[in-house]
């Protein structure tokens, strides 16, 4: 059987990157997106990316967004590849809306595009929903016990404020978090310094993807668990290894999240 090609479309925000493809133009009938995904996440042997996003037609918002990660697990919600989504589609369909809306597991998202030129975006506004806070627990990894604020963005997050971001060996104790049996379904975890009271310092360890230079939702987690720990105010500007989101928790408790989208490359592969 001759091999199919296959478009895609490489994009990153904050170098969290990710490949797209459209499946409203692309057969993907029977294809085994698990697999997809793994293989074509692999920086040594596909593409590379920290996720596969997959455009598909809606019965219920204007897209609907699947969001696989590099292991074949599919992830409820993402914040950076959201804004490359909203990215993607507003250019691709030259669309006039400001605001588009988004299905996703974590339900209805609604990204707000602010154009830098006639139809091309660099920076999106993301409605990410109400940060819930499932609670504050002691957490012993090893010999150690990390104070650990959970709080859902529709996907969980582990937030842990630290003195010393550099102290912190994510590579080793991130998997020891996300795995831990107190999360039956696995969870992002963030390591975070408070610098002062309207700026954080983020490291991210994704569930499914590892050490990420950036995460949208991360970032919205830790901010609302600063916040709530009285440490930042409602605005906050969260540096990450790949740059900066702004994060704004409104009176409706909504949390805003504005940053950047960039498009890398496109091609084909065979499968």
């Amino acid at each position: 059987m001759a091999m199919q090609p296959l478009a895609f479309h490489k994009y990153h925000g904050l170098g969290n990157d990710f490949i797209l493809i459209d499946a409203r133009k692309e057969k993907l009938d029977g294809c085994d997106l698990k697999k997809l995904a793994i293989d074509l996440c692999d920086r040594h042997f596909g593409i590379g990316a920290d996720g596969l996003l997959i455009v598909w037609s809606s019965s219920k918002a204007h897209f609907r967004l699947q969001i696989i990660n590099p292991d074949g697990s599919e992830a409820e919600m993402c914040g950076n590849g959201i804004r490359c989504f909203a990215k993607y589609v507003y250019e691709t369909d030259k669309l006039t809306e400001e605001i588009i809306s988004v299905e996703t597991p974590a339900g209805i998202i609604l990204p707000t595009i602010i154009p830098s030129s006639h139809l091309t975006i660099s920076i999106v506004e993301v409605d990410m929903g109400i940060p819930i806070k499932i609670k504050d627990q002691k957490l012993k990894i090893k010999n150690n016990e990390y104070d650990i604020s959970e709080i859902s963005m529709g996907n969980p997050h582990a937030v842990i404020l630290v003195d010393d971001l550099d102290a912190i060996n994510i590579s080793e104790i991130g998997p020891q978090i996300e795995n831990h049996p107190h999360f039956p379904h696995r969870t992002n975890v963030e390591f975070v310094k408070v610098i002062n009271d309207k700026e954080i310092d983020i490291k991210v360890w994704e569930r499914g993807a590892g050490e990420t230079m950036a995460c949208g939702t991360g970032a919205c987690a830790a901010s609302a668990a600063a916040s709530l720990q009285g440490k930042v105010g409602r605005k906050v500007i969260a540096h990450l290894p790949g740059g900066n989101l702004e994060i704004e928790w409104n009176d409706d408790n909504h949390i805003l999240m504005r940053g950047p989208a960039e498009k890398v490359f496109e091609g084909k592969v065979l499968l």
